[in-house]
């Protein structure tokens, strides 16, 4: 497939989205997918800064953007809360001229609009594509009954994020996972918020959240839930509750398995909910 992109991996997939990380760089090293990490990358301010300060919310995203400007590829970012930062920043250094002006004398760098910000999960849809990922299956995932989950910001605001899939009913990730060998459960969930930013404050909201898309799931009769994003899979994996232990997995693991690339596979011993009970239950043991 041969294709280059600059990376951003931002702070999750360095700590608790460290699976996350692993399975997408044995992923796309299998399919000759190129993956720069972008040097001296900072900390996008999800959460913490677009909480506090705005002009430090728009600014640390766009210097990013900024040291990315001219090698003529798009910049991947695994994480939604990452894309949707990035995503705004590169809107407010495309209207807001003063903004631009400021950014370029902070860092330096020329801004030329180059290097869009993209989702991890969109180059994987839009570029590679279902077809050609069906292509190199060696392991096909017959009996897994996912969900696709987008959550709240994969895909919004639709003016600056998400125009690669529906907004309200998203289907690529479907598709992929359907490519893949997997049944895709249709559902009613896929963009709900969890909860993510609230586990620390409102901790009592975040377990009804996600029990309610742990319930809303297995209705549908999935045997798991597949994200794209490092923070919506933590807040599932931990706090489910009551409601049971659904499988929670990245996208880039399954490709893993479907893709037979034996290092990913200890990767799933991190889950808090452990999902190897889930593939053993059809035939896909990663640990035999």
């Amino acid at each position: 497939m041969s294709r280059s992109y600059w990376f951003y991996p931002g702070c999750t997939l360095h700590s608790t989205g460290l699976e996350y990380g692993r399975s997408t760089r044995a992923v796309c090293r299998a399919l000759e997918i190129e993956l720069i990490e972008l040097e001296d990358w900072n900390c996008c301010g999800a959460s913490s800064a677009h909480s506090l300060d705005a002009g430090l919310a728009d600014s640390l995203p766009a210097r990013n953007l900024l040291l990315a400007q001219g090698a003529g590829r798009d910049l991947a970012i695994p994480c939604a809360a990452c894309y949707g930062r990035l995503s705004h920043a590169q809107a407010r250094l495309t209207r807001d001229v003063d903004f631009r002006a400021r950014m370029e004398k902070l860092t330096g760098h020329r801004y030329e609009a180059c290097a869009r910000p993209r989702s991890l999960l969109e180059i994987f849809v839009a570029d590679i594509g279902p077809p050609q990922l069906r292509q190199r299956v060696r392991r096909p995932l017959t009996g897994l009954r996912p969900v696709s989950y987008y959550g709240c910001l994969l895909l919004r605001p639709p003016q600056t994020a998400g125009r690669w899939d529906d907004t309200e009913h998203p289907v690529g990730l479907d598709h992929l996972l359907n490519a893949l060998g997997a049944t895709a459960q249709p559902w009613s969930y896929a963009t709900d918020c969890c909860g993510a930013s609230m586990t620390l404050n409102r901790s009592d909201l975040v377990f009804e959240l996600v029990g309610r898309l742990v319930a809303a799931a297995q209705e549908a009769g999935a045997n798991c839930i597949v994200t794209a994003c490092p923070l919506c899979q933590v807040n599932l994996d931990t706090r489910q509750g009551k409601h049971g232990s659904m499988a929670i997995f990245y996208f880039t693991e399954l490709l893993g398995l479907a893709l037979d690339i034996r290092e990913a596979g200890p990767l799933l011993a991190r889950h808090i909910t452990d999902p190897r009970p889930t593939l053993d239950a059809i035939g896909l043991s990663w640990h035999d």
